[in-house]
């Protein structure tokens, strides 16, 4: 099969368009023909070697971690839920070869049916947001409904998806972006959009129930002012200090999320009922895998960027010359 692999860890040259074996499924595993694949800042991070204590891969590595495809194959000893022809949406194990590939294998208890309301394209834009949001606002953060919750960074790949659940849940969504996302903030549904550029988060927020950190540094640090008593900080990008958090009488913790095929099943059902949609920034071709990177590592999309691994024929995007 195609698949864009690296041999070792650096900037974007070291993504390389070759061929690999195409993978066969173990017992509980299921194979599927990817047809998108979601591009997050995971992916640049695994590339460039930050993540190489935490996940330690074997090179040659496929990247990406966040795909819509069909059952190819269904491996030994699975439960069966999935048969050849069905179409699934998933967050792949990341310590495992990823989605920028023709082929991926997977645990079958990290698959569910993708939503039937959306596209591969749209639907490959999904998975990791939405499982990300979700468990941190409801796991994590066991947010309820009428409670206050203050997402930074709402108008990105999570971010954008967080405000949607928090709104689904019945909570009032304050967020923040920078001054062209604020009219994207407001069509989310966000109850108090915030423009970072023009004025002070901690100015309009108050006695907020759930910060949900997605930006880290000096912004978490000045995000412990705005929590009530009892009130959590989560951070997706960098861990909030425990000590700082006692002391002020509150809850801190880093989230990490991890896949979840009964989540995702779930979501699907709220993306069709229409409370859900993901927002995508740009499309590419898997030639400009490269390009797709770049892009995610600026820090400035306006949604998600996804990269489409088959046309639907049955066929690969080729590499551009």
């Amino acid at each position: 099969m195609k698949a864009i692999r690296i041999h070792n860890y650096g900037g974007p040259e070291v993504l390389q368009y070759e061929d690999a074996p195409r993978p066969k499924p173990q017992a509980g595993e299921v194979v599927v023909r990817v047809h998108a694949a979601g591009v997050n800042p995971i992916d640049w991070k695994v590339r460039e070697g930050h993540m190489k204590d935490f996940w330690p891969h074997k090179f040659p590595l496929t990247p990406g971690w966040d795909l819509s495809g069909v059952v190819e194959e269904v491996g030994p000893a699975t439960a069966r839920r999935f048969k050849k022809g069905d179409e699934v949406y998933c967050v792949p194990d990341a310590s495992r070869d990823g989605a920028y590939a023709e082929y991926i294998v997977v645990r079958e208890s990290e698959l569910a049916l993708k939503p039937k309301s959306l596209h591969h394209v749209r639907a490959a834009a999904v998975p990791l947001a939405a499982v990300t949001a979700w468990q941190a606002l409801f796991d994590a953060g066991q947010l309820k409904r009428g409670q206050r919750v203050l997402i930074h960074g709402g108008s990105g790949g999570v971010g954008h998806v967080a405000v949607q659940l928090a709104k689904w849940k019945g909570a009032h969504v304050l967020a923040t972006a920078s001054t062209k996302n604020q009219e994207l903030l407001r069509e989310l549904g966000v109850d108090e959009p915030i423009d970072y550029t023009k004025q002070k988060f901690e100015d309009v927020a108050r006695d907020v129930d759930l910060v949900l950190d997605l930006i880290g540094g000096e912004t978490q640090e000045r995000s412990w002012s705005v929590l009530k008593k009892g009130g959590s900080l989560l951070s997706l990008v960098q861990p909030p200090s425990v000590e700082k958090a006692k002391a002020l009488g509150v809850r801190a913790a880093f989230v990490a999320g991890h896949p979840s095929g009964a989540q995702l099943a779930e979501i699907a059902k709220i993306i069709d009922s229409g409370q859900l949609a993901p927002v995508i920034d740009r499309i590419l071709p898997l030639s400009e895998v490269r390009r797709a990177h770049e892009l995610s590592k600026s820090g400035h999309t306006h949604g998600k960027i996804v990269l489409r691994i088959s046309n639907g024929n049955g066929t690969t995007e080729r590499k551009q010359s």
